[in-house]
């Protein structure tokens, strides 16, 4: 059996959202066709579907819709690439004449696409099968592209909002200065943010609100700005990746070398008591003499009398 084609989640993700319309209904679509392999995300803003179908599902569907289809999936899954292609991209006006297709939804909260198209001579159906996606697909393909979006796009009018109070300022030293404009239709007033704005949701957010077939879609910069923040994000996200796989090299440092001191002179041990006059006498012209200093021996470490252990106390104390 053939393994499944399942592209990396940012290859699907840097795919911008396109408006679609199928049976009168608005949506917008992303999608990912492999060779043997497709997945398909569908939202309406206010629910999203999807289907990952591999070569095998694929197969098994053409048996159940097309009873006399034999083919592999490979004969004829570019038949239903090129076919389908232009309604989940928005160019439905370059679709097959021949082709028809509808969506329908269903009680369990799923949304169909039937497709019937012609594949040598002879009918060819096909269903695409979308099931809710789950929240956290919702909020990496959508919610979180749209915020960074709404962050950035909000970064600019802050910026085009300063560089119109700069020109108003360098505009009124012109005029200061003796400078008239050659044609009264270029004069603007001055720029006042807070006025500025008031006026604009007065008259754009009930344009955004009505039920206009173009308030749900992104335009080719709205996609392109979408193509660039989820490119960014996935590039931040190898950066990391990359730093936290790299091996940390650890130098481990040679064992201090510590000298031990020299142990004491050695006293040599004294003599046994003579019995005899003899051995008193010798000791005694011995003390008359100065004492000589005996060279001091140091013992090597090895050589040194391990000391005894202790004994451990039984008991609370230890």
């Amino acid at each position: 059996m053939e393994v499944m084609e399942v592209p990396a989640d940012d290859v699907l993700l840097q795919r911008p959202w396109l408006p679609v319309s199928i049976s009168g209904c608005q949506l917008l679509a992303k999608s990912w066709f492999g060779e043997t392999a497709y997945r398909v995300l569908l939202t309406d803003m206010q629910g999203m579907w999807e289907e990952r179908m591999d070569t095998a599902d694929i197969q098994s569907r053409a048996q159940e819709l097309n009873r006399r289809l034999r083919a592999p999936v490979k004969a004829f899954f570019s038949h239903l690439c090129e076919v389908v292609q232009p309604y989940l991209s928005g160019a439905a006006g370059r679709a097959d004449r021949e082709a028809q297709i509808s969506l329908d939804r269903r009680d369990d909260g799923s949304v169909s696409l039937r497709l019937k198209s012609e594949l040598e001579g002879l009918p060819f159906y096909w269903e695409f099968h979308c099931t809710p996606a789950p929240v956290a697909l919702v909020c990496v393909q959508l919610v979180r592209p749209l915020l960074v979006m709404s962050r950035l796009l909000q970064r600019q009018v802050d910026q085009l909002g300063g560089l119109l109070v700069r020109k108003d300022a360098e505009i009124q030293d012109y005029r200061e200065n003796g400078a008239t404009l050659s044609r009264e239709r270029l004069q603007t007033d001055a720029f006042v943010e807070s006025m500025y704005r008031e006026d604009f949701m007065a008259k754009t957010l009930p344009l955004l609100s009505s039920e206009h077939q173009d308030a749900l879609g992104f335009d080719a910069d709205l996609q392109q700005l979408y193509a660039a923040v989820v490119a960014h994000g996935n590039a931040r996200k190898r950066k990391l990746s990359e730093e936290d796989d790299e091996p940390t090299t650890v130098v481990e440092e040679p064992p201090a070398v510590t000298s031990t001191p020299a142990s004491g002179s050695v006293e040599p041990a004294d003599r046994k008591p003579s019995h005899n006059g003899r051995g008193e006498t010798s000791r005694a012209k011995m003390a008359d003499r100065p004492a000589v200093q005996q060279p001091s021996v140091t013992s090597d470490p090895a050589e040194r009398p391990t000391s005894k252990p202790k004994k451990k106390k039984v008991g609370l104390f230890r």
